[in-house]
């Protein structure tokens, strides 16, 4: 049970990887908050359905589609809404409510679609689906198993290439970092940008193909679903990191999952003092800050770190936080609440990290602790 758990966890952390990699990116670009990029996920997600229902193919080769129509829905939204607002001053927050109401165009839209199919083919689910069949099988377990992590892996690989080993990609890299140095250099930015914003919007459509064969319920909601998750990947890696957005992306994937699981059915003795510890290392570093936030959130949570380990070393039980963490809350009880522990991990970080885990220098705190 434990392994298919950490199963589980790594795909839907690949896929979340892919995702915050592309808000990551549109973000590093215009620096607005992209709140309809959950309708590129959408996208894909309907074009591996139409592959499969419609086409009678496999739902990988939706991938491809979802690719392509993520990455033009994301180029509309720069060029067709974002840039000419940008060019006759718009502020940050215009901008942020522009791509709401992208959102809600995008989906009006995919509602739109989603009625077409439902006359035009007969077909009931097209509002809410299960999981998409068939998949291939590789020792008893599904493609996507080995399938997302591996496109995950490749999508990283390919885009360090990109930035890295190529003209176009150091051209990239100074019109995102000096936009104005960039202009005088000669450097088309505002085709950097709009390479940068498909290329986004179709890593969103491609992991959107993914999740098909994943989720055991999808539908026109599940952007909206995500949204949170794949924002608290991007801030936890750290919003001007691509490849910290990928870390940050398995990270909140895997943990959604794996959280859920355990603080329904229990982390057990070892596993709940693990968390406590966590916990208290976690709030002593944020202490030692010279915010006071930081500072303030790092007490809290060292504090309530303190609590657990001591509750469970006296066995007290003065409170429900210990037994609960060593015998589950139960399914029922925590199963709603799956989506919320994307925003709790997010939030923590906006307080002890607000730059991103990719902000924290390792070695120089290591120093520090020598001296």
């Amino acid at each position: 049970m434990v392994l298919e758990y950490l199963v589980s966890a790594e795909v839907y952390g690949s896929l979340f990887a892919l995702m915050a990699m592309g808000l990551t990116l549109t973000y590093m670009t215009t620096k607005v908050p992209n709140f309809a990029y959950g309708d590129m996920v959408l996208m894909g997600v309907y074009s591996a359905y139409v592959t499969v229902k419609v086409y009678h193919a496999s739902p990988y080769l939706g991938t491809g589609v979802g690719f392509v129509l993520g990455g033009v829905a994301s180029v509309i939204i720069y060029l067709g809404i974002l840039r000419p607002l940008s060019r006759r001053g718009a502020s940050i927050v215009s901008l942020m409510i522009a791509t709401f109401g992208a959102d809600i165009g995008f989906a009006g839209l995919i509602g739109i679609y989603t009625d077409y199919l439902t006359n035009a083919y007969l077909f009931p689910d097209t509002k809410e689906f299960y999981t998409l069949t068939p998949d291939f099988g590789i020792a008893g377990y599904p493609g996507v198993d080995f399938a997302a992590p591996v496109a995950m892996l490749t999508v990283v690989v390919l885009i360090y290439m990109l930035l890295n080993k190529t003209k176009f990609g150091v051209t990239m890299r100074a019109a995102i970092e000096n936009p104005p140095l960039a202009k005088i250099l000669g450097i088309n930015v505002d085709f950097v940008y709009t390479v940068s914003w498909f290329v986004a919007g179709g890593l969103a459509g491609f992991a959107g193909a993914f999740l098909t064969l994943y989720l055991p319920l999808l539908g026109v909601n599940t952007g909206n679903d995500l949204i949170v998750g794949i924002f608290a990947a991007s801030v936890l890696g750290g919003l001007m990191s691509i490849f910290g957005s990928a870390v940050g992306g398995a990270i909140i994937g895997g943990s959604e999952i794996l959280l859920t699981i355990y603080l329904g059915e229990g982390f057990g003795y070892v596993g709940a003092a693990i968390i406590a510890a966590l916990m208290v290392l976690a709030g002593v570093y944020a202490v030692r800050k010279k915010q006071l936030r930081p500072r303030v959130g790092g007490a809290i949570l060292a504090a309530l770190g303190v609590w657990i380990l001591v509750d469970m070393l006296t066995g007290l039980q003065v409170d429900l936080i210990a037994p609960e963490l060593v015998n589950g809350f139960g399914s029922t009880a925590v199963n709603p609440f799956q989506l919320g522990i994307p925003l709790v991990i997010m939030a923590f970080t906006l307080l002890i990290v607000p730059q991103g885990i990719f902000s924290l220098n390792f070695r120089r705190m290591l120093h520090r602790e020598r001296k």
